[in-house]
């Protein structure tokens, strides 16, 4: 399924976020800043997205993204929240983060509990994993736009060459 706005790449700087994805689910995110958000496309709506990702070009690991306002938390500003399936040794804050989102998992969603939103996104990175290992996601991994001399700039005609 094609979505509108996607694919989608993403650069910025790893800001601190809500400080609730490590400490409080057991999920580290890195967030990007206001300025990336609002570079949304405008089909890119709110919900569970997966692709892949990178820090500071090194190497590009499987990931799923929260985009949106997280309706459990309550929050006031819409955010992007990057789950990297890897564990990193040590916090990388104010590290250049890449993303290319290639496909989407299901909409925002409100919970009864801490442990059904736990649940729920365990379930979202499996089923990330798995699409992801779909040929027509995989080809991604490698896309020029990880490249270390791309800097995260690709231009509208090598992005469409890649489709």
């Amino acid at each position: 399924m094609l979505l509108k706005g996607l694919p989608h790449f993403a650069v910025g700087e790893v800001i601190k976020g809500f400080q609730r994805g490590s400490k409080e689910l057991g999920i580290p995110t890195a967030n990007f800043p206001h300025e990336v958000v609002e570079n949304l496309p405008t089909g890119v709506e709110t919900g569970i997205y997966y692709g892949w990702a990178s820090v500071d070009d090194g190497p590009v690991y499987k990931m799923v993204m929260s985009v949106g306002w997280n309706p459990y938390y309550k929050n006031e500003k819409k955010s992007m929240e990057t789950h990297i399936m890897h564990k990193f040794d040590d916090d990388f804050y104010g590290s250049t983060l890449k993303v290319c989102m290639v496909g989407y998992l299901r909409p925002e969603m409100d919970f009864k509990s801490l442990d059904e939103l736990i649940e729920a996104i365990n379930q979202d990175i499996k089923n990330a994993s798995e699409a992801l290992d779909q040929p027509s996601k995989l080809k991604y991994k490698d896309h020029e736009f990880f490249l270390p001399h791309k800097n995260g700039l690709i231009n509208k005609e090598s992005q469409q060459k890649s489709l």
